[in-house]
């Protein structure tokens, strides 16, 4: 099993979950952070059942962090 980072981010509405690393748009959302992280994990699944293992990313995607 592959493994990936993801990103959950607190909005004031809920949370919001997404993968580094898998071409496309792979998003999960939920009330808490576990039914984000949940709702990605399924929807990761689905995506490389559906798009095969041409939906990982040779390169890792280079990331910049910036405080304004």
């Amino acid at each position: 099993m592959k493994h990936f980072k993801i990103i959950v981010e607190k909005h004031t509405d809920g949370y919001v979950a997404y993968p580094l690393g898998i071409k496309g748009v792979v998003v999960g959302e939920g009330d808490t952070y576990e039914e984000a992280l949940s709702n990605v994990t399924s929807a990761i699944q689905f995506h490389i059942e559906s798009f095969g293992k041409e939906v990982f990313e040779i390169d890792p995607p280079i990331l910049e962090a910036f405080i304004a």
